[in-house]
């Protein structure tokens, strides 16, 4: 780590982030859930939102794939993903949905705006994003496939979107 200049976590934790937090709308697998974590860390997002059955750290499957991101990626637990996205629009955020929806715009196409606050909402692994949620986000974007199956490992998509994001903001 020492050859590679990384930060130790406690200087991480005090760096500027990239104002982008990451909202698990009942993730089931912790694996999926450490991953994410990880990917935060990875990118300098600022946070995360654990929501409804989606599981909260210490858990044995979020600690074997985060290596540790917990320790330096902020996060928080909503029973109610509907209140989680609630409270990030008053705070300013543009929710936007990671879902197949009607009116959808596709990743290649977005661009971000200088200065603005993003809510990335990623849905259970079965199902996507909850109707409840997608009630009240601003928006949704998607990723362009082309495969037989049409969807992507939500850790998988977590990166594509923390990169592209990441990447728009310098």
């Amino acid at each position: 780590m020492d050859e590679l200049n990384r930060p130790s976590v406690e200087a991480f934790r005090e760096q500027a982030r990239k104002p982008v937090a990451l909202v698990l709308d009942n993730v089931r697998s912790g694996l999926n859930v450490g991953s994410v974590f990880r990917t935060a860390d990875g990118f300098g997002l600022e946070r995360i939102l654990l929501c409804g059955i989606t599981a909260i750290p210490p858990h044995r499957e979020i600690l074997k794939t985060a290596l540790g991101a917990t320790e330096s990626v902020s996060w928080s637990h909503y029973p109610d993903p509907v209140a989680a996205v609630l409270e990030l629009k008053n705070e300013g955020y543009k929710v936007l949905a990671v879902e197949q929806a009607v009116g959808s715009i596709q990743l290649h196409e977005f661009r971000v705006l200088p200065g603005r606050q993003y809510a990335l909402v990623f849905g259970n692994e079965v199902n996507g994003v909850s109707d409840e949620v997608m009630a009240h986000v601003d928006g949704a974007l998607e990723i362009p496939q082309a495969g037989a199956k049409h969807s992507l490992n939500i850790s998988v998509c977590a990166g594509i979107l923390a990169w592209e994001f990441a990447r728009q903001m310098g």
